[in-house]
């Protein structure tokens, strides 16, 4: 059984129809070959994704998502955890002109992708993604 799930450790200014968007990210899911088991996305504050980016991926610097893909083997259904900064999706949205809604989509958005197995590491691999983004976003708010 598919279970998506949104933790709130930080408020969210606005988060409508969360129901649309957990169909959404399962059929993408579903569309891609990886289905979704367990889905769990925790918003949280700068400091509680800093201190997650030190303890388990030896960075100390700020992030707006990370994504722990849980799942045992990488080819079954998706089991996994994505922690979002709302305090980055707020500065994202600030400076790049969009609103809050449309860049929290976005990072969620961009967690999924990364456990469909989409990189960003290389300028190549960060242009495919933020293509992706783009068609997710476009999809998404028909």
């Amino acid at each position: 059984m598919t279970d998506i799930q949104f933790f709130y450790l930080q408020p969210l200014p606005s988060f409508r129809n969360r129901n649309k968007l957990k169909t959404f990210l399962f059929n993408q899911a579903i569309k891609a070959g990886r289905p979704i088991d367990s889905l769990n996305i925790i918003f949280c504050d700068d400091e509680y994704l800093l201190s997650i980016n030190k303890q388990f991926l030896q960075h100390d610097y700020y992030t707006d998502i990370i994504t722990f893909d849980l799942t045992p083997t990488k080819k079954g259904p998706i089991q996994s955890e994505i922690y979002i900064s709302i305090d980055r999706v707020k500065e994202n949205a600030l400076s790049h002109s969009t609103s809050f809604t449309l860049e929290l989509h976005r990072v969620i958005f961009h967690g999924l992708l990364h456990l469909l197995g989409y990189k960003d590491k290389t300028s190549k691999d960060e242009k495919l993604m933020r293509s992706m983004e783009d068609h997710l976003l476009s999809e998404y708010f028909i």
